[in-house]
């Protein structure tokens, strides 16, 4: 079988689609697999690291504010919306896919039409319980829709044609060793570690409360802390490091990516960090507890909502990021990690949460219509 997989934008429609092409190739080492997404997305680097085939198209999304730079990126934009059909063409020309599968993202909506048109099977995967723009629209389309959660399935509008999955967690989160991972990243063994991320660009406000924790737990408490600025908060975390006192700390370890999520998982006790449908997924899987910071720049607050379920089923405690301090945070914190059973129940709860089978429903689907593909 030979599978396209188009997905970009974030880690949130990468990871999944990794996760897909492994399982894929788990049960069917002679699966041929490429990915199509944008040359300077993470995507590129993501799916290269991972050794599959990648074929560049660019797609960017409308900036809805209107200042002279988002004018600039509009007409850019629409530039590369135009060529997109064509050069979708000549990358299903080239790759001559049996299956075309959408992850999210914009990239995905000139692959999937182009692969439908041609009447090659195309499956799409929401991985949110409010569907992005690019799947709304492929819907319709698309022969096989996947959904993380029921919820999707009813907002896309085609519930004869969608299964509800869930989301696909990457084997090595799964598997990786607490002890292992610990002695990777340099920590010791009997360490209380948090973890902290704002995504791939990174969260403005979660750097400036997490420099102010970092800052009270390398002088009051002996936690070690992994944490990832994102691409915008490079300069800035590394300004309060210096103006709180704190840079340089071997206790403090920072990064602008972690590009080891299943390790510094593995080795974390409390995580601190977005709400986006896959960090769930992942946070489930590792058995961590957590305190989420929604974005509150997503569609319909869906990632508040995410959150939501997680601290009813008391994995996690949810912030928002209106109500987010540094000193509030520092108090969280401070409470959260005072007993060791209050983190390991978290934990206990967040791994009662887990869909390890999320692949396994996907594998299962997609060679449903794959034999409806060789029979037609």
């Amino acid at each position: 079988m030979r599978v396209l997989i188009a997905a970009g934008g974030t880690a949130g429609h990468i990871n999944p689609a990794l996760a897909i092409a492994a399982k894929l190739k788990e049960k069917d080492p002679s699966c041929e697999i490429h990915f199509a997404g944008r040359k300077e997305g993470m995507e590129a680097g993501l799916v290269k690291k991972a050794g599959y085939p990648f074929h560049h198209i660019e797609v960017n999304g409308i900036q809805r504010r209107l200042t002279p730079k988002n004018i600039w990126r509009n007409i850019k934009a629409l530039f590369w919306l135009g060529l997109s059909p064509v050069r979708a063409g000549n990358i299903i020309a080239e790759v001559k896919p049996e299956l075309v599968i959408g992850a999210g993202g914009y990239v995905s909506g000139p692959v999937v039409r182009a692969a439908a048109k041609r009447g090659i099977k195309t499956a799409i995967h929401e991985q949110n319980a409010f569907p992005g723009v690019t799947n709304k629209l492929l819907a319709k389309q698309a022969d096989l829709i996947m959904a993380a959660m029921p919820a999707a399935k009813e907002r896309l509008g085609f519930p004869e044609k969608t299964v509800v999955v869930g989301n696909p967690v990457r084997a090595a989160v799964l598997h990786a060793s607490r002890g292992a991972s610990r002695r990777k990243l340099g920590i010791p063994q009997d360490a209380l570690v948090l973890l902290s991320f704002g995504g791939s660009l990174g969260a403005r406000r979660i750097n400036e409360v997490v420099a102010d924790l970092a800052a009270w737990h390398l002088k009051k408490r002996d936690f070690w802390h992994l944490h990832a600025t994102g691409q915008y908060g490079v300069e800035l975390f590394k300004k309060l490091s210096e103006e709180k006192g704190f840079a340089g700390s071997e206790r403090l370890i920072v990064k602008e990516y972690i590009d080891d999520m299943p390790a510094c998982l593995a080795a974390a006790d409390l995580c601190i960090c977005r709400s986006g449908a896959l960090t769930l997924a992942e946070l489930a899987a590792a058995g961590r507890a957590s305190v989420l910071v929604p974005s509150p720049n997503v569609a319909e607050n869906h990632q508040y909502y995410n959150a939501l379920e997680l601290e009813k089923a008391g994995a996690a405690r949810v912030v928002e990021e209106k109500d987010l301090t540094g000193a509030g945070l520092i108090q969280l914190v401070d409470q959260l990690t005072k007993d060791p059973a209050v983190l390991e129940k978290m934990g206990t709860a967040a791994l009662a949460c887990a869909e390890p089978d999320s692949a396994e429903k996907i594998y299962e689907a997609l060679s449903k219509l794959f034999k409806k593909t060789q029979k037609t």
